[in-house]
């Protein structure tokens, strides 16, 4: 895969007090396409911050339905992925690409 693709993989880091609690096991979450598959984020996360992956999971997230105003909106579906990594490597996800 060229570089593109894998800024295009890993669309952004997911910041929330669960994400922080599991950077504690070695693990960072990252809001991906719905159609990326693990194999494609194994490999962008290993190419773009140079660390070895030892697991990804995902998941879809469905969007919720939500007022406002009397209007009737929906949430858009997102997939997350969380990646485990190999002892002795971290990402600090503050600090960006």
């Amino acid at each position: 895969m060229s570089d593109a693709k894998y800024y295009d993989t890993i669309v952004s880091p997911l910041i929330t007090e669960k994400a922080t609690m599991a950077s504690e096991q070695n693990q960072v979450i990252f809001r991906v396409p719905l159609v990326a598959t693990k194999p494609e984020v194994k490999e962008a996360v290993e190419k773009l911050f140079g660390v070895k992956v030892k697991a990804v999971n995902t998941l879809r997230q469905k969007g919720k339905t939500k007022r406002f105003r009397g209007t009737i909106g929906r949430r858009s579906d997102f997939k997350k992925a969380i990646v485990t990594l190999e002892d002795g490597y971290s990402i600090d996800v503050t600090t960006g690409l």
